[in-house]
């Protein structure tokens, strides 16, 4: 008995229907998830969690995890880390980058930690410390860019030569061979649109082709924000085109509630700062992930720095004759301690005449730019509404000071010690991006340029934005006598 045609034709199109029906569940299934890495532990969370970032602006992570081998000549040593990105053991990604996996492939990008996370050494021998909340004062942001940038414009960033350097890393992970859809379709993809969205992307951050570069532990904030807001660069005046400043500290959210932080005090409101601070991690309003946001405001909100005496020892009988000398000459501006933040001028800006630090920061920040920052969420809960320009610089609670050097907001006074001399006096040439700790000058070793293979990046005072004048006088307690000094920074310790 023979089949009818009719009953063939049947068989075969819902063969069919069912065949191109399970390929699409297989493809949604794959390149519709949209999963980041979560981890239970707070800490661990603001480390490596998403913001939302990686997914537009999102590395293929197995791209990121070649590219040193690709285009390791635009590094100044081996991989990610002389960069000064920090790795742990357990983890293939430095602490900072976060992962999801999103279109069918596993993404990273930069998230908070990588500006505000950095490591401590107590001895030259010893292990560092991990920090996080204190300023990446390792990371050289700059740097990291400008490797990116280079990989995209050299020929080797292509599927020809990545994929292969790919395929070889993979096949050193257990189970971790790729498909001939990875190796043919996704990949070659994944690298077109990557080397697109970073291209258009550094073209906008083309002002920093003009800029010195900025080292260890700093960065324009601001002029970024300019360039994302599609600013005609070349058009700004030049005055405020070099906003360079250090990366602050992140602890003790929940008790600056209505201060006026960021370093010039634009913005008095906490959430509105971090959601704002999130674009720096490529995170727009469409694609900011707010359950991740919500649980790292969570954590800094009460979230507390090290403390100094259980890493070194403090003179307590000299400690409390700084105390008197604090409550004199710092505690109005800076807290009445490293946990109580009540004073007269606390969180409040000091006129830049007053002051007398570098006024570059503080230029950079245009009444243009404030009013632009508030369109983002426009028509949610979430709008800007409290940047404002202002005219001086803002006087902040000292928590966890001695891991706050170099000091100043541009980072131009490597230590304590030095920031309570003259301004003549004060070093005109040192090095950044060390993590080896001087406990009496309270900061970071400064005046070794090299270390083995590894280089520090010399800190010239004289450049532009790199003035180390201001916060000096009798205020300021730079005329007191060197016991008083001493006394003061013993105190200081506590914090």
């Amino acid at each position: 008995m023979k089949i009818s045609s009719c009953i063939v034709c049947r068989i075969l199109l819902w063969s069919g229907i069912i065949l191109i029906a399970f390929v699409l569940l297989i493809a949604g299934l794959r390149f519709c998830s949209d999963e980041p890495v979560v981890y239970a532990d707070p800490v661990e969370h603001f480390k490596y969690g998403s913001t939302g970032g990686d997914r537009v602006m999102g590395f293929p992570k197995r791209v990121f995890l070649a590219l040193p081998e690709i285009c390791g000549q635009y590094l100044p040593g081996k991989g990610y880390a002389s960069l000064g990105m920090i790795f742990e053991s357990g983890h293939d990604l430095p602490v900072g980058m976060s992962q999801r996996r999103h279109l069918g492939i596993d993404r990273t990008f930069l998230n908070c930690a990588v500006c505000h996370t950095s490591t401590v050494r107590a001895k030259a021998d010893a292990k560092p410390q991990l920090v996080v909340g204190m300023g990446a004062n390792t990371f050289n942001l700059m740097a990291f860019e400008k490797f990116i940038n280079n990989c995209m414009r050299d020929v080797k960033f292509s599927a020809e030569y990545l994929v292969p350097v790919i395929r070889a890393q993979a096949s050193k992970e257990q189970g971790a061979e790729l498909s001939l859809l990875d190796r043919y379709v996704v990949y070659p993809v994944a690298i077109a649109l990557m080397r697109d969205r970073v291209t258009s992307l550094m073209h906008r951050m083309r002002f920093i082709d003009a800029q010195p570069d900025w080292g260890p532990g700093r960065v324009d904030t601001f002029n970024s924000a300019k360039a994302l807001f599609n600013f005609p660069i070349e058009q700004l005046p030049h005055e405020e085109l070099l906003g360079t400043a250090d990366f602050p500290t992140i602890w003790n959210q929940g008790k600056k509630t209505s201060m006026q932080l960021h370093w010039d005090g634009n913005n008095n409101h906490v959430e509105e700062r971090n959601l704002n601070a999130a674009f720096g991690t490529g995170a727009t309003p469409p694609s900011l992930d707010h359950a991740a946001m919500t649980r790292i405001q969570t954590w800094n909100a009460s979230a507390t720095p090290p403390a100094f005496g259980k890493s070194f020892p403090i003179d307590q009988v000299k400690a409390q004759h700084g105390a008197a000398i604090y409550k004199e000459y710092c505690a109005a501006c800076h807290g009445a301690s490293g946990s109580d933040f009540s004073g007269e001028y606390v969180g409040k800006v000091t006129p830049l005449n007053e002051i007398g630090t570098d006024p570059n920061r503080l230029n950079s920040f245009t009444p243009a730019l404030a009013e632009n920052l508030g369109t983002p969420y426009a028509g949610t809960d979430y709008k800007f509404t409290h940047f404002r320009k202002t005219w001086g610089y803002a006087n902040s609670p000292l928590d966890g000071l001695w891991l706050r050097a170099p000091y100043l907001h541009n980072g131009s006074v490597p230590t304590l010690w030095d920031l309570l001399q003259p301004a003549t006096q004060r070093p005109t040439l040192f090095y950044r991006g060390n993590d080896l700790y001087d406990p009496v000058k309270l900061g970071f070793v400064s005046d070794v340029a090299k270390d083995g293979d590894k280089s520090y990046f010399a800190y010239d005072t004289e450049k532009p934005g790199n003035s180390k004048a201001g916060h000096t006088g009798k205020a300021y307690g730079t005329e007191l006598l060197d016991a008083d000094k001493w006394a003061l920074i013993e105190y200081l310790k506590t914090f």
